[in-house]
């Protein structure tokens, strides 16, 4: 019974330490209190988004996309933030896209859903790649609503994953131009 009773005590006093680590971001990201503001520019109806330049001589680039399902985008469209070497890089808001210079070697890449909601600001994923001079990565955040069932509860999960060059540059040219800014705080 005394053991019991310990694991009991032991367990209940490392609670608020795991709570405290779940809603730390990992190292790839940036700091939590830094948040966006975005402005979107979609090209005009049945063109193309531009191309975007090239990398800079002697850097690689990442292009960050934000796909979204078609459906129930009713109240909110969901933003994202993205980090490199954990420094925020910039921002998307639904189908959108930026792109980021960065120097060649290995680099860890975040995604976090910026949200004030505690399940939605919790949300994060990450990836590591070796980054080469003159070559561009395509990132992709895919957000999908799901629903339980009529009536039930509804939820929202998104998966990071590299993308080739060709549907890389598809999705690009699918969306618009992210423009981000840090939030001033008062």
């Amino acid at each position: 019974m005394k053991s019991k009773l310990f694991i009991l005590l032991l367990t209940a006093s490392l609670l608020p330490a795991l709570q405290a680590f779940a809603t730390v971001l990992p190292e790839s990201c940036g700091k939590d209190e830094i948040k966006f503001e975005v402005k979107v520019t979609n090209p005009p109806e049945g063109q193309p988004s531009p191309d975007i330049a090239p990398p800079a001589p002697g850097k690689a680039q990442i292009v960050f996309i934000e796909t979204l399902n078609s459906e129930g985008w009713h109240l909110t469209t969901p933003m994202t933030r993205f980090g490199v070497d954990g420094e925020w890089a910039g921002a998307n808001k639904g189908a959108s896209h930026f792109a980021v210079d960065v120097a060649p070697g290995e680099r860890n890449v975040c995604v976090n859903w910026q949200s004030d909601w505690s399940d939605e600001g919790k949300k994060v994923a990450m990836d590591t790649f070796t980054a080469e001079a003159g070559k561009i990565y395509y990132y992709e955040i895919k957000i999908v609503r799901l629903s339980s069932g009529e009536g039930k509860k509804m939820d929202f999960f998104f998966e990071l994953k590299q993308l080739g060059g060709i549907e890389g540059r598809y999705r690009t040219k699918a969306s618009g131009l992210s423009t981000s800014k840090i939030k001033k705080t008062n």
